[in-house]
């Protein structure tokens, strides 16, 4: 059974959702504002294995309660918004979301997605070697870490998957649609800007110079490739 935290000021909505949820065997929490729910994470009142945080919150909105989560916790974030503007949902994905799902949402829809979102956050069974060596960089794939130099990096399990399958792939084009299917566990359905926002995360961590990467390289109209130093 997967614990979830439900940040929603619509107590309609909310009690609808926890209902729903409950009735597909999770144990649910609700919050009904960011400030709830930031004290609900830091103080440990709640523990979640994955936050399903609306974004249009009072007060402090979900954007900047991604924000402050990522700071300083990997768990899994789904962004709920009524709104499907490209521009809203880049900037959620930005913010560290690991997904986000358009309201009205069917229970079950929903259901899919956390499912799938935890399922990547089990360790992955390497096909080859489980440690590989990028620069400066140690990627553990049985342990789930990366360190720089012996210290560990504060990467999401999202990220670390993607990293994973890039070091399993060095040198080889993947598209975006083949990492939806490989890290995500989404088909065609998928959206590629998931991708990108997690490649940009990812290369704010791992790359020197984010603007200009030299492991995470962008190939023009395919996809990306890891380029072993």
């Amino acid at each position: 059974m997967s614990r979830l935290l439900l940040v929603e000021d619509d107590a309609m909505l909310a009690e609808a959702l926890t209902l729903a949820l409950r009735g597909l065997g999770h144990e649910v929490a609700v919050a009904t504002t960011g400030e709830q729910a930031l004290e609900s994470l830091v103080e440990r009142r709640v523990a979640a294995d994955l936050v399903l945080l609306d974004v249009m919150l009072p007060g402090v909105d979900g954007f900047e309660v991604c924000r402050r989560i990522r700071s300083g916790d990997t768990v899994p974030v789904i962004l709920l918004t009524a709104r499907g503007d490209a521009v809203d949902i880049v900037v959620g994905l930005e913010c560290g979301a690991d997904d986000y799902v358009v309201k009205p949402v069917e229970p079950r829809v929903l259901d899919a997605r956390i499912k799938a979102i935890l399922r990547r956050a089990v360790p992955v069974q390497p096909s080859r070697q489980h440690v590989h060596t990028l620069g400066d960089l140690e990627l553990d794939t049985v342990a789930m870490v990366v360190t720089r130099n012996g210290e560990e990096l504060n990467l999401t399990s999202t990220e670390i998957r993607l990293l994973i399958e890039f070091a399993e792939h060095a040198g080889q084009v993947l598209s975006r649609q083949a990492l939806l299917k490989r890290v995500w566990d989404y088909g065609f359905s998928g959206d590629s800007r998931l991708v990108d926002a997690a490649v940009a995360r990812l290369r704010a961590k791992i790359e020197p110079d984010p603007t200009n990467p030299v492991l995470l390289r962008t190939v023009r109209g395919f996809g990306y490739r890891l380029v072993k130093p």
